[in-house]
C-alpha cells in the first residue's frame, strides 16, 4: 500500500466503531447488573472492552477475603494480561450495571494490533493512561491521608475533572467497598462522607452524587500547600 493510502486508512480508522462490530474472534455481549463476566482462576483467553456500563474487579485471597481492586468505566479494557501469556485470570470481574462489552480472543487482539495502526495507537494510549493512573494511585496510598484518598477516588469514579462539563456520574458503591478501595475502615468512610455532605461536596441517597465543589476544595488545598512551600 503506498504511504499516502496507508496514512488515509489510519486517519479514517475509528477504534470504537471497530470494537463495536462483530467479526471473527470478536463478539459484542450484553451483561445484566451483577452478572459475572469471569472468575479468578478461569482460563485467560480473551480481552474485553467496555462499550457501555461499569465493571468491578475483585480478588479473593487464600484466606477467603475478597477485595475490590478496580472499578472500570466505559472505554476501558480489561483482561489484557492474556496478551502477554497469562494463562489464568488473577481477578474476578462482574457487571455493576447493565453492560455492553466487546470480547476479543487473544489471536484476534494480536492480529488487530499488528494490522491496524489506528487500533494499536488507541490501545497503547489506553495503557499509558492506565499506567499513569496506577502511579497516581500508588502515590496517593503512600503519601495521602485516607480522607484525601476517599475524595480523590470519589472524583475519579464520578468523572469530575478540570475539563469536565455537565452532570457527574452517580456512584452506586457501598461504604464498605469504598473503604476496601482506599485501605481504611467503613466507620472512617462514614465519618468522611458525613463531613463531605455537610460541606456540600456530596449528596447521597442510594447513590452518591459528587459535586465539583469537592474538586475545587482539593485544588485550593494543593495551591495553599505549594504556596507554603
Amino acid at each position: 500500500m503506498p504511504n499516502v493510502w496507508r496514512k488515509q486508512a489510519e486517519d479514517t480508522f475509528e477504534p470504537r466503531a471497530f470494537l463495536g462490530r462483530i467479526s471473527a474472534g470478536k463478539a459484542v455481549e450484553h451483561y445484566v447488573k451483577n452478572q459475572t463476566i469471569y472468575v479468578q482462576g478461569d482460563p485467560a483467553e480473551e480481552v474485553f472492552f467496555i462499550q457501555r456500563g461499569r465493571v468491578k474487579l475483585t480478588v479473593l485471597s487464600e484466606h477467603g477475603k475478597e477485595a475490590v481492586v478496580g472499578i472500570l468505566d466505559e472505554g476501558q479494557f480489561f483482561g489484557e494480561a492474556c496478551i502477554e501469556g497469562a494463562e489464568r485470570r488473577n481477578a474476578s470481574s462482574q457487571a455493576m450495571e447493565d453492560c455492553v462489552i466487546t470480547s476479543m480472543t487473544r489471536r484476534a487482539m494480536l492480529a488487530a494490533l499488528n494490522t491496524e495502526p489506528g487500533f494499536s495507537a488507541f490501545f497503547i494510549s489506553y495503557l499509558l493512561s492506565r499506567n499513569s493512573q496506577m502511579e497516581d494511585d500508588l502515590i496517593d496510598h503512600l503519601f495521602n491521608c485516607s480522607e484525601k484518598r476517599l475524595a480523590r477516588l470519589l472524583l475519579r469514579l464520578a468523572n469530575v475533572t478540570l475539563e469536565g462539563v455537565g452532570q457527574s456520574t452517580p456512584i452506586a458503591l457501598s461504604q464498605e467497598t469504598l473503604a476496601e478501595m482506599i485501605g481504611t475502615t467503613r466507620s472512617r468512610v462514614s465519618f468522611f462522607m458525613n463531613r463531605f455532605r455537610k460541606k456540600g461536596y456530596v449528596d447521597y441517597n442510594g447513590k452518591i452524587e459528587v459535586h465539583r465543589s469537592l474538586l475545587d476544595a482539593m485544588l485550593r488545598e494543593k495551591a495553599q500547600l505549594e504556596e507554603d512551600e
